[in-house]
């Protein structure tokens, strides 16, 4: 093939609009903006459902970090617990009672 027949510059086109192809899958695949026909960008619109369960999730979000503190604390009184020597626990087990 010739670097000025018609069948290499029909390749270069191709294999041109194969990557633009490609690449607006991916971006729209990803949900990042993709081109319009103006050479503009075209914003994924998500709908209210979208923000309803980024809602959602926030407020699980907040309760997972509450109990997740709690846990923590649990832990580390086992921890003390664990490495302190037998003789301090007894005691303060029988201060309690």
């Amino acid at each position: 093939m010739s670097w000025g027949s018609p069948a290499f510059v029909i390749a270069i086109i191709a294999m041109s609009y194969a990557a633009w192809l490609i690449t607006s899958w991916i971006r729209a695949k990803h949900g990042y903006p993709i081109e319009n026909e103006w050479g503009g960008m075209t914003e994924k619109s998500d709908g209210p459902d979208a923000k309803r369960q980024i809602e959602l999730l926030s407020k699980e979000n907040d309760g997972l970090k509450g109990q997740v503190s709690r846990l923590e604390e649990r832990l580390s009184v086992l921890e003390r617990i664990a490495t302190d020597p037998a003789e301090r626990t007894a005691r303060e087990i029988e201060k309690l009672r």
